[in-house]
């Protein structure tokens, strides 16, 4: 395609090109994909009512913006999909730093070749990939990162004065002229470095070693930002907040069904052979959702969509791992399974006080525990220990049976390496789980039918019906009563 573009400026100038700034080429190009229907941001979940319009109205604008939301929260992700609204091809002037506009060049350099070559002077031509650049903001990025800085070998080699604007070594900044410059995590930048970014935003002048120089740059300017360091810690200084147009809140999914697309579209691929049933993966979702809540989390610090993402790849690389050490082909997921993901958990999550005395781990399986007895509520009827009253008869619980058997002193033991034919042979000495499960549930498949088995032991004990014991790889359910007694020391 390249060839076929103008190489010259002469030819450039009968092809008809005209220019236009960044913003101007933003908003055209906007307006041209929701005239005719196209995704504007593709691959981003949950913000279709929310965020993603009110970025469209920042770029309709023509401002640069700020989104400030926690971490996790596809703030990077949506700022690096900007460039796909630029033009595929930009012409510029060969061998200039900051990406010249052939038809308004901008350095002495660039003046110099327009003005010697004329129609001759060879244009090349920049994809849109190349003009999006962004820097994750550190305490020890310097003015010249970002800006520039004088270069005194430049200068000496070609004896120019300081002064002169070419011995400048430009930073990221300038070097992004004519394209979409990214700042992550903007209240990291030390403020003295904020400074320097004010009359990016508004005048176009830059000092570099206190020589004013006026530059006019071409760009969108866009920053991301934690809540918690913008608003509390007041890491942004009120001068450059002023210079920022709009800012852009995002949020966390806002139901399981967003959360499960999330994980779908981020989460590695483990194995064709798995079938997870959807149940399974509400579960999953639903631990970010109960973290989101807990009183042991710091809600402050937010909790990643990537908690999800890993716990999901922890839990296929269980199963994975099971069924190939077992040799039985069994790729079916067992509640066991939802062990195997805390560590993704516990990596990701910021405790407050009281969940540090808990423990990560122990936090992190009463989450697993909070999301099963949730989910459990939307496909179970609720159990009950309702005992009546001489008015009102007591509601039968619709669980007695299986709670009856663990009442007489049976147990159940189910490991994570048990071969299929073996768990399948403990669930099913169970009186009245399969015909609880089947009443509540219609399924042929036999494999989730005993998933579901496991599934409401596992709720039923959340809702202290049973008793639940879980060692390393193996959970052993039991009387709750009988646990009780020994726990109090009545029982050998």
């Amino acid at each position: 395609m390249i060839r076929k573009l103008p190489t010259t400026l002469g030819a450039l100038n009968k092809s008809g090109w005209q220019s236009r700034t960044v913003k101007d080429e933003l908003r055209e190009n906007l307006l041209e994909k929701i005239r005719t229907g196209q995704p504007v941001f593709e691959g981003i979940v949950g913000f279709n009512k929310t965020v993603i319009p009110q970025i469209e109205n920042a770029i309709l604008s023509r401002h640069n913006f700020i989104l400030l939301g926690l971490r996790g929260q596809a703030k990077s992700r949506i700022i690096r999909r900007l460039y796909a609204l630029l033009d595929e091809f930009i012409p510029s002037i060969p061998g200039t730093l900051l990406n010249e506009d052939p038809l308004n060049p901008i350095s002495p350099k660039g003046k110099k070749m327009v003005e010697e070559m004329g129609d001759n002077m060879p244009v090349e031509w920049i994809p849109r990939e190349n003009r999006y650049h962004e820097k994750l903001a550190t305490p020890d990025v310097s003015i010249a990162d970002l800006i520039g800085d004088i270069d005194p070998i430049k200068a000496a080699r070609e004896k120019l004065d300081i002064s002169n604007e070419e011995v400048i070594h430009w930073g990221i900044i300038p070097r992004t002229n004519r394209g979409i410059f990214a700042i992550n995590e903007l209240p990291d930048l030390q403020p003295r470095i904020q400074v320097g970014l004010l009359n990016i935003l508004e005048e176009n002048d830059i000092q570099v070693r206190g020589f004013p120089l006026r530059v006019p740059l071409d760009m969108l300017l866009v920053f991301t930002a934690n809540p918690e360091d913008y608003t509390n810690r007041g890491n942004i200084i009120t001068p450059l907040k002023d210079r920022i147009d709009s800012q852009i809140i995002t949020h966390y999914p806002r139901s399981i069904e967003e959360a499960r697309e999330i994980t779908r579209n981020e989460s590695s691929h483990i194995s064709d052979k798995i079938t997870v049933p959807e149940f399974v993966k509400d579960i999953i979702e639903e631990v970010s959702f109960q973290a989101r809540e807990s009183e042991y989390v710091d809600q402050s610090s937010g909790v990643s969509a990537r908690v999800s993402i890993s716990a999901y790849e922890n839990f296929l690389s269980n199963i994975e791992r099971r069924a190939i050490r077992n040799k039985d082909g069994d790729f079916f997921p067992r509640m066991s399974d939802l062990y195997s993901i805390i560590p993704a958990v516990s990596g990701k999550i910021e405790l407050v006080y009281e969940g540090e005395q808990e423990g990560s781990a122990r936090v992190a399986l009463n989450l697993i525990g909070a999301a099963v007895n949730s989910i459990f509520l939307t496909h179970f009827p609720k159990p009950t220990k309702d005992k009546g009253s001489p008015d009102e008869p007591a509601r039968s619980n619709p669980y007695e049976a299986v709670i009856d058997y663990f009442s007489t002193g049976r147990k159940l033991e189910l490991a994570d390496d048990l071969s299929f034919p073996e768990y399948k042979k403990r669930l099913s000495e169970i009186s009245g789980l399969k015909e609880i499960v089947s009443r509540h549930f219609d399924t042929e498949d036999p494999r989730e039918l005993l998933l579901r088995m496991e599934f409401l032991l596992e709720a039923l004990y959340q809702n202290n019906m049973i008793a639940r014991e879980v060692r390393d790889s193996a959970v052993l359910y039991g009387d709750i009563f009988s646990d009780m007694l020994k726990g109090l020391g009545g029982v050998n």
